[in-house]
Formats: C-alpha cells, sequence, structure tokens
C-alpha cells in the first residue's frame, strides 16, 4: 500500500496552498494531488463559475469551496485547496473547516521573491479557466495581502524547480501526518 493511500485511511486532511497569482499555487497544488490522490478544490474555478452564472462573488467562492471540503473529509478524503487566501479570515475558515471534523490542516504559501520574475509570470500567465480574466501586474501590485499568522510552509518558485518544490511540500505534509 502506498503512502498516499495509507493517508486516504487515517485521520482527514486538508492542504491548503495559498499565495498572490504567479508564485506557482496551482502547478504545485495539481502535481501534489496527483501524488497524494487527493481531492482538488480550486477557488479561481468555482468563483469562474459563479460570474458564468451573474452571481455575485465575494467570499461565496470560499464558502463553497470549505463545503466541498467539509463533504470530502467527511468520508475520509485529503482535500487540496488552490486559492489566494489572501486574509486572515479566509484562512480561519480552513481551520475552522478543518476542526469541524478533525481533520488535519496543512497550510502551504507559495511566493516568488525575485520580483522580474514575478512580473513575467503574471504577465504570461495562459488562462486555463473558459471565461476568466487574469490580473494585470498593476491590479497585482495593488492586491490587499495579509501576512499569515501561523506556522506553515513557504515555498518559494524563484528558488527551485516544481519537481523539487512539489518533493518539499509533499515532504512537509507527511511530516505533518506524523
Amino acid at each position: 500500500m502506498s503512502w498516499a493511500e495509507r493517508l486516504n485511511q487515517s485521520r482527514p486532511l486538508l492542504i491548503v496552498f495559498g499565495g498572490l497569482p504567479g508564485t506557482g499555487k496551482t502547478t504545485i497544488a495539481r502535481e501534489l494531488t496527483q501524488r497524494l490522490t487527493a481531492t482538488y478544490l480550486r477557488i479561481d474555478t468555482i468563483e469562474q463559475r459563479l460570474r458564468d452564472e451573474g452571481l455575485a462573488v465575494g467570499a461565496a467562492g470560499y464558502v463553497i469551496a470549505n463545503a466541498l471540503a467539509a463533504e470530502n473529509l467527511l468520508i475520509g478524503r485529503t482535500v487540496i485547496a488552490d486559492c489566494v487566501n489572501p486574509v486572515a479570515a479566509g484562512r480561519n475558515g480552513w481551520r475552522e473547516t478543518a476542526d469541524r471534523f478533525a481533520a488535519r490542516l496543512v497550510e502551504i504559501e507559495l511566493v516568488c521573491s525575485v520580483p522580474a520574475t514575478h512580473r513575467r509570470r503574471v504577465e504570461s500567465r495562459v488562462v486555463d479557466i473558459s471565461g476568466h480574466r487574469q490580473p494585470t501586474w498593476d491590479e497585482f501590485t495593488g492586491r490587499h495581502y495579509e501576512p499569515w499568522d501561523r506556522e506553515h510552509l513557504i515555498l518559494d518558485t524563484a528558488a527551485d524547480a516544481v519537481d523539487r518544490l512539489v518533493d518539499r511540500a509533499e515532504a512537509y505534509v507527511r511530516e505533518a501526518c506524523r
């Protein structure tokens, strides 16, 4: 039995990715999702579907994602949430969801410490959600983003290759599950 299979048979696990657009959250979260055979929830997808239906977004994307995470935690699934997670209130929502279902919570923040690299990534991203509009660099630089206030893994995507970053994330998850 693989580590990922054993993980899904133990106490549920909620892994929450956060970080500004263009830091590599989706790339790393998707790869970790495959390695762990987890359930993947992407806030951008949820929010775009709300927009497509003419509905207000606001906090609704996070509310829906937390509800979907809760349903999966309830049946013992490992869940990976891919979101900007810019404010403490949103991060607290994930913690409350984990607590409500006695799930372990692992938080991972992605950063890109080289501004020129980060800008290039933001400006060259390919839209992979139909109808989704990526923020411009100017919109990005004015975005509100609160510092994290509790222990979490920080991955600097300017400093390492994707495979090594995913390896680090997986090792952090393993350690958190001991």
